[in-house]
């Protein structure tokens, strides 16, 4: 076998790999409905396991949307080196990450049913920024949104309820779990990091 028939399997060997690892890095599961209850991760309706289970969560998350307001003095500052506390996703909890944007806004908890997929409860997080209308305010719970952030698979335009929000500092972060590298993951809020031990 020539070197470059040689290169090209093991490019095809790596990208299966990668792709059968990122099918199964979908959000884990977990139970919670309120911001001031222990962090949890997004459940979909009908298993009530695999968290988001077919669907995707690109490793880089990345710009956060337009209209963003950088948070003025942010308890971890862009930069600094924490550890999450939260398992949205598999792996998440406990990993060492970096601090890459911290933002002020309104950032809640939804449920929601991507298209064609099944219904995903306690999503977090989205921001008042990735809610189509959503005005200035803080939206209740119980609240009837259309979805503008693309986190997910299907989340795109799909109708979602207010479940659950909060008004603490919400962060961009770059970590590492299962030996894969996600950057720009939105979202985590203050009370899922703490300072790196």
């Amino acid at each position: 076998m020539d070197m470059h028939m040689h290169r090209k399997l093991r490019f095809a060997l790596v990208a299966t790999v990668v792709g059968g690892a990122l099918s199964l890095a979908g959000c884990a599961s977990g139970q919670g409905s309120t911001a001031s209850s222990a962090p949890s991760a997004s459940s979909p309706v009908s298993t009530g396991q695999g968290g988001h289970g077919s669907m995707d969560h690109p490793m880089d998350g990345g710009p956060v949307p337009e209209g963003m307001v950088k948070a003025a003095d942010p308890k971890y500052p862009v930069g600094s080196e924490v550890t999450l506390t939260a398992g949205h996703m598999h792996g998440m909890k406990g990993a060492k990450a970096t601090i890459v944007g911290a933002y002020k806004t309104y950032t809640y908890a939804v449920n929601y049913t991507p298209a064609g997929g099944e219904p995903v409860r306690d999503h977090k997080w989205v921001v008042q920024e990735e809610i189509e209308n959503a005005g200035s305010k803080r939206l209740a719970d119980g609240t009837e949104v259309v979805l503008l952030a693309d986190h997910m698979e299907g989340m795109k335009g799909a109708k979602a309820t207010i479940a659950s929000s909060t008004d603490e500092t919400v962060y961009v972060v770059n970590y590492t779990a299962d030996g894969m590298t996600m950057t720009n993951h939105k979202w985590v809020v203050e009370s899922e990091i703490k300072p790196a031990s």
